[in-house]
């Protein structure tokens, strides 16, 4: 199938089956086949996406709050869904300034959402290839939005397991940041949830590569960064708010990591 496949709805996109997943309604039947499909495999997906989304608006609070960031920088932010990065930081810090970017003509055509920001601060959504860092570092969106000469929070969250050179992505995207940066990641495992190795083959035979990575591989992407407590942990451990539920850790199957660039 061609690319025009998946934007006009003819082959499962990653996205789309995320937002199904978790209760969107921008999706089609397609992607809800899909997700369907992966639910068998593992009934406790849609929970595993929802601490996702969880364990994402505690990783912004905490950078916009006690690391005092005000800029951040989301690479693959896929179909909105409230509350938006932008929405948790500008919550408790209204002149935050947040650039999205992602690829996918479907979270473009959705991107007007994004673009929602507060009157002291500034949000913007680019059209750029992660695969392509230097391409999207040098865009004049990003430079007109955030300044790389200032401490940047790096988002990338539940999108690694969809890029097989991580190690390399990551260090072009952070060799651009200056010391006091934060990078912060949720990453799909094998070593949690059994049913992991299943779901990415579902993924991959749907058309749509996963790769899985193990705690060691992603400490190793954090070499020369200072790791925060409590480290590369399961995503419901990862600085827990009162009242959370205390869950097993094979009820999610992503690591959570956040890691200041000294």
């Amino acid at each position: 199938m061609s690319e025009d496949d998946v934007w006009t709805g003819r082959k499962a996109h990653s996205a789309r089956v995320y937002d199904y997943i978790i209760g969107g309604k921008d999706n089609y039947e397609v992607d809800q086949a899909a997700a369907e499909d992966s639910l068998k495999v593992w009934p406790g997906l849609r929970d595993s996406m929802l601490l996702n989304r969880a364990t994402m608006r505690r990783m912004g609070h905490w950078l916009a709050t006690e690391a005092g960031l005000r800029q951040f920088l989301d690479i693959g932010t896929g179909i909105p869904t409230e509350p938006n990065l932008h929405q948790v930081v500008q919550h408790v810090a209204p002149d935050s300034r947040i650039v999205y970017v992602d690829n996918d003509p479907v979270v473009l055509a959705h991107a007007a959402a994004l673009m929602t920001s507060t009157a002291e601060g500034r949000t913007s959504y680019i059209s750029a290839d992660m695969h392509r860092p230097e391409a999207l570092l040098d865009h004049p969106d990003l430079h007109a939005t955030i300044d790389l000469g200032r401490p940047v929070g790096l988002t990338i969250i539940a999108m690694l397991q969809f890029v097989e050179d991580a190690r390399g992505l990551i260090e072009s995207l952070t060799g651009h940041l200056v010391s006091g940066s934060y990078l912060a990641l949720t990453v799909p495992t094998h070593e949690l949830a059994p049913e992991s190795a299943a779901l990415a083959r579902t993924y991959t035979d749907l058309g749509i590569p996963m790769y899985l990575r193990g705690r060691a591989e992603i400490e190793g992407w954090l070499g020369g960064f200072e790791v925060l407590d409590p480290g590369v942990v399961p995503m419901s451990r990862w600085r827990p708010e009162p009242g959370d539920p205390v869950l097993p850790d094979d009820a999610t199957n992503m690591y959570a990591v956040v890691a200041r660039k000294p």
